[in-house]
């Protein structure tokens, strides 16, 4: 009887003991799926941050990207206009490059015109000045070719552009604000005006007006 009674205790003892080692086994295996878990919710949330951090480079990026290239096409509009604008200034320095020289002939020039054209009866001097009148002619045809010309006065209406008024006078027979004599020829350089014409204009005075 004895000897049942102590196998019964140890068949007793063996079941308590595998009930306690089932009942770790079921604790360690819970502690090891909340690791589990929580290494994983730490991995993506590493992913999660270095996801957003390659999202904010590459918006960085971009935006210099974008930046690099608004400068670039500016730079290069400038450089274009740059050029654009030395072109033109070398047009204008070949096209009026004797202005210069023109201008500081103008007087003499004028005043040899009016010493071949003046009025004389000594026949020596009409000899001579046909001579220089020969080499005024001369002179006048290249200033032509290069783009000199006189401005029409005498008989024009008056253009401020080209005329400027030095005096008035009045003639009833012809219209007012026509030019009726020239003090001081004015000459064109191609399309600009060297010097505008000193002329006198046919202006009605006041008191004509008011009797009017």
């Amino acid at each position: 009887m004895n000897n049942r009674y102590r196998e019964e205790e140890k068949e007793l003892e063996k079941d308590e003991s595998q009930n306690e080692s089932l009942e770790k086994d079921e604790s360690c295996d819970k502690e090891e799926c909340e690791c589990h878990k929580e290494e994983c919710c730490d991995k993506e949330s590493g992913k999660g941050k270095k996801h957003n951090a390659l999202k904010e480079k590459i918006n960085k990026l971009e935006e210099e990207n974008k930046k690099l290239k608004d400068q670039y096409f500016r730079t290069l509009a400038d450089s274009e206009n740059f050029k654009k604008r030395i072109d033109e200034e070398r047009i204008r320095e070949r096209k009026y490059g004797s202005q210069k020289l023109i201008e500081k002939l103008l007087n003499d020039l004028d005043i040899f015109d009016k010493a071949v054209n003046m009025q004389t009866n000594d026949p020596n001097l009409q000899n001579f000045l046909i001579g220089f009148k020969m080499i005024n002619d001369n002179l006048q045809r290249v200033l032509g070719d290069e783009g000199v010309k006189k401005i029409k006065a005498v008989g024009e209406k008056f253009d401020p552009r080209y005329h400027n008024a030095i005096e008035t006078k009045w003639d009833e027979s012809k219209e007012e604000n026509i030019v009726l004599g020239e003090m001081l020829s004015g000459y064109m350089y191609k399309d600009r005006v060297l010097r505008a014409s000193n002329v006198i204009v046919n202006k009605k005075p006041e008191e004509v007006k008011e009797e009017n």
